[in-house]
């Protein structure tokens, strides 16, 4: 098995095992709702017949810049909560397909100035599409204690949140907080040290999330998927981290995001998609040339 990678940007992760998820039909019609890189883009290109179409999104002025010169492919430049539109758009009913590989790329953790990471010292950003307003700046700066607090929480899994967030709350009345490393300090002098790394994580993941809103992104992906999907049509979504992968398990196993299955009179699960096998993660190989790799977890869903 091998790996694409630009290696200015990003390695794709589980490049063939995403692609081939999919069950190719060569002259089909396919949806990369998460672009960046464009390695599973590119790929599937590769697989495809000439009669094929392909449509990526992403709104990520970096990641537009991968976007594949192909006369099949089709650039969506926008976020892929507007998927019915833009197929709507061009006349798109069904698809055979659709891959999202969740998550942050290796350039938005490498690049200082987006502020994703705590490595360094930047403004707080954390925007994938850097034309919105709200960025980690303004939620750490207008969001009321509480509201810090559940965001830790509940996007964080923190067990630091209410300390965290009254910190926080205190640090701002002097003055704004606008850089990560303002936030690390606040951050360390709420954790103990041997916990400092692993709280840091969640707490970026946090407010990452918040900025993005990509929970409720996710849970308009996987509705839109289940109606645009042609019957017999493949969902291949790769998530990095638990809050992610436990909406689309749910939603493949029972069919909503509560995971209370409803069954029919003859016992069948009302859901408009199937999972298909076992949750799927890279291999320790791809692991071990990909650190960033390991938290993947990769889950299939057919459409009824």
């Amino acid at each position: 098995m091998t790996m694409h990678r630009d290696e200015t940007y990003h390695t794709t992760v589980l490049l063939h095992e995403g692609v081939d998820a999919l069950n190719l039909k060569p002259g089909g019609v396919y949806v990369d709702v998460t672009l960046g890189a464009a390695g599973h883009t590119k790929y599937l290109l590769s697989q495809l017949d000439a009669d094929a179409k392909v449509f990526g999104f992403d709104q990520d002025k970096d990641a537009i810049k991968h976007a594949p010169k192909d006369p099949r492919f089709t650039l969506c430049q926008s976020n892929f909560q507007f998927l019915l539109r833009f197929m709507k758009a061009y006349k798109v009913e069904q698809v055979d397909g659709i891959l999202a590989d969740l998550g942050v790329s290796g350039h938005h953790f490498d690049a200082p100035e987006r502020g994703f990471s705590f490595r360094f010292d930047a403004p707080l950003d954390m925007r994938m599409n850097q034309s919105q307003e709200v960025s980690a700046k303004d939620v750490l700066n207008t969001y009321e204690e509480q509201e810090l607090k559940m965001l830790f929480k509940r996007y964080g899994e923190s067990s630091l949140a209410g300390k965290l967030a009254r910190s926080i709350v205190q640090a701002r009345a002097v003055k704004a907080i606008e850089r990560t490393g303002e936030l690390v300090k606040l951050a360390e002098q709420c954790i103990p040290e041997r916990k400092v790394k692993g709280e840091l994580a969640k707490i970026f993941q946090a407010i990452r999330i918040e900025v993005n809103q990509e929970l409720d992104v996710l849970r308009q992906l996987l509705e839109d998927a289940a109606k645009i999907l042609k019957p017999g049509g493949r969902l291949v979504v790769l998530s990095y981290h638990s809050l992610e992968d436990r909406m689309v398990k749910h939603f493949l196993r029972s069919g909503n995001f509560d995971d209370r299955a409803e069954k029919d009179i003859y016992g069948n699960v009302n859901r408009p998609l199937d999972p298909i096998g076992k949750v799927i993660t890279p291999s320790k190989e791809e692991i071990e040339r990909n650190p960033r790799a390991r938290s993947a977890k990769m889950r299939i869903g057919e459409k009824r």
